[in-house]
């Protein structure tokens, strides 16, 4: 897949392609919709199918001071786009520059004259321009007046949910992992470096893999049934996010048990994956009753990802 960052010198082959346009943080259901939509307008046409991102998120942009929930990271948001069959993405740097543009200029500097788009598909909800003033109904006038196709994308939704990035951080946000799998078409993955701690863990018979989430993420506290993937391999596992009440009542860390697994995890990259959540924090009296209820989570970590398979 070709990436192109920004619109100065937009090399031929992004050019003239059926382009989703969107922020795309997860990646959803309801963002698929628009992927596929291009993907099939692209074939039609002959033409690239591509997405036209933002980065950072403009919501980052305009309040930098109040941490941004990214459910997909940059990369992990453009390995979704090829395995979608994109051709292209065109990730355009949000700043000064770029949010100062009117919702008019936009479109006829970048959409027609930087990339020559020949079909634009938009989802029912997208702003553009100086202070949000483009609209779908905007796109679409300028859509006749400029000569590119357009397709808007109406609501996507289940059993009365519309899937949205921000009703995936919400069940997130409660620990409910198993709801926000149903809105993003698969479970949701944090990637990270793991990091040394009080080795807390090892002591107890439990040595854990420490990893600083991201900034802004939002997960309920508590103890979940993960998948790890570490060099290609996959390794089940139970995860703990929280303060350690029984101890220190500290900064939330992610901490990940990797079941019949036996090396050393410190300086190297992994990838958890939320199967389920098994309970939420709590203190216990004493460490002896902490190792017995650890017993019984990676138990249940155990069944839950038997079933899964």
């Amino acid at each position: 897949m070709l990436v192109v960052h920004g619109y100065k010198d937009v090399p031929q082959g992004a050019r003239g392609a059926a382009l989703a346009i969107g922020n795309f943080d997860g990646v959803h259901r309801g963002h698929q919709a628009l992927l596929r939509a291009a993907a099939a307008i692209g074939r039609e046409l002959g033409a690239p199918a591509g997405a036209l991102i933002f980065e950072p998120h403009p919501r980052e942009f305009f309040h930098p001071e109040e941490p941004h929930f990214h459910l997909t990271p940059l990369p992990q948001k453009l390995d979704l786009f090829e395995h979608a069959g994109l051709d292209l993405a065109v990730v355009l740097p949000f700043d000064v520059k770029l949010a100062s543009l009117s919702a008019d200029d936009f479109v006829s500097r970048i959409i027609v004259g930087a990339l020559a788009a020949r079909h634009v598909i938009i989802g029912h909800d997208f702003f553009f321009g100086r202070n949000r003033g483009g609209t779908p109904e905007t796109m679409q006038a300028a859509a006749q007046k400029l000569g590119f196709g357009i397709t808007i994308i109406p609501p996507v939704a289940e059993d009365g949910e519309v899937f949205s990035s921000s009703a995936i951080r919400l069940h997130l946000a409660q620990g409910d992992v198993k709801g926000a799998t149903r809105l993003l078409g698969r479970t949701w993955r944090v990637e990270g470096t793991v990091v040394g701690g009080a080795k807390r863990g090892t002591g107890l018979g439990f040595p854990t893999a420490n990893i600083p989430l991201p900034r802004g993420t939002t997960l309920g506290h508590g103890i979940y049934a993960v998948r790890v993937h570490l060099d290609g391999a996959r390794h089940d596992g139970a995860a703990y996010l929280g303060t350690r009440p029984t101890y220190d009542d500290g900064m939330p860390v992610l901490e990940v048990f990797l079941l019949d697994f036996d090396g050393d995890l410190y300086g190297r990259t992994i990838e958890v994956e939320f199967v389920d959540f098994i309970r939420a924090d709590r203190k216990f009296d004493s460490s002896q009753a902490l190792i017995a209820q650890m017993e019984r989570d990676c138990a249940r970590a155990r069944d839950i990802l038997a079933a899964e398979e």
